[in-house]
């Protein structure tokens, strides 16, 4: 397998708080990649410097063999890395169809005349645009909610909806921070099986959660972070056995061996 995302000693500072702290992570092609910690353990942190949010403070990043350490969030967007938000971030007034939209038009030739003065240019970009959130659409089972406001979706097919956008940028990999978080067990469920099709459909996945079931069912390797640190990373096997891990995530003298897998 070929390497498509890595983290070389990677740390955030601020001020005199190591969020991040020397960590290495490698994920290859076709890999879903599960990210777990405590609160506080700098998950979402780290997701911040991979996609250029935050600043690294020291190491470096690297996509697909380029180093993006530090370039903007859109670039790093435009050269294949798409995420979602722990909170959904939906344009709640606007339909599914638009919302999905707006994630192509980081690809599209569109300027600000353009869409002033409705050019062949923009017209062109509408259209595609259109036509390939369709597609989408029909791919993640959304379809009959094109005209659908995001807003008054049930709050699992708005995640499914902020997934289906981040598609639309063409991504070689997803970030997905906290998927499942605020579903009842069905949600749930759905949430992990949509994960699962899309890797088969060829997406490398890196994904923060809290839920350990859904992890150690969904993922092929994990990353272990506590206190910005990287304590663990392998299959999920050898994660939930790890004493280290355990008494970091699990709690002192709780088994995880009872997760199913």
């Amino acid at each position: 397998m070929s390497v498509l995302l890595e983290a070389k000693c990677v740390s955030k500072h601020f001020g005199g708080l190591k969020a991040v702290d020397q960590v290495d992570m490698v994920i290859n092609k076709g890999d879903i990649f599960g990210i777990i910690g405590p609160n506080g353990a700098g998950k979402t942190t780290f997701f911040n410097l991979c996609s250029g949010i935050f600043p690294v403070t020291e190491g470096e990043i690297w996509l697909d063999g380029e180093n993006i350490t530090n370039l903007r969030p859109d670039i790093i967007a435009k050269k294949g890395m798409a995420r979602t938000f722990q909170n959904i971030k939906l344009f709640n007034y606007m339909t599914v169809l638009e919302n999905v939209k707006i994630g192509f038009h980081i690809h599209g030739k569109t300027r600000m005349w353009d869409s002033i003065l409705h050019t062949s240019t923009y017209k062109r970009d509408e259209k595609l645009a259109e036509e390939k959130s369709m597609e989408i659409l029909a791919r993640v089972g959304l379809i009959e909610h094109k005209d659908t406001l995001a807003g008054n979706l049930a709050y699992g097919m708005q995640r499914r909806v902020e997934i289906a956008r981040a598609l639309a940028l063409d991504p070689k990999i997803l970030l997905l921070d906290e998927p499942a978080a605020g579903m009842n067990p069905n949600e749930t469920m759905a949430v992990m099986e949509f994960i699962k099709k899309l890797n088969q459909e060829g997406y490398t996945v890196a994904v923060i959660e809290h839920d350990m079931k859904f992890v150690m069912n969904t993922c092929n390797k994990v990353l272990v972070l506590n206190f910005g640190k990287k304590i663990c990373e392998g299959d999920p096997d050898y994660v939930k056995c790890n004493k280290e891990v355990n008494e970091a995530y699990f709690g002192k003298g709780i088994i995880a061996g009872g997760v199913t897998m």
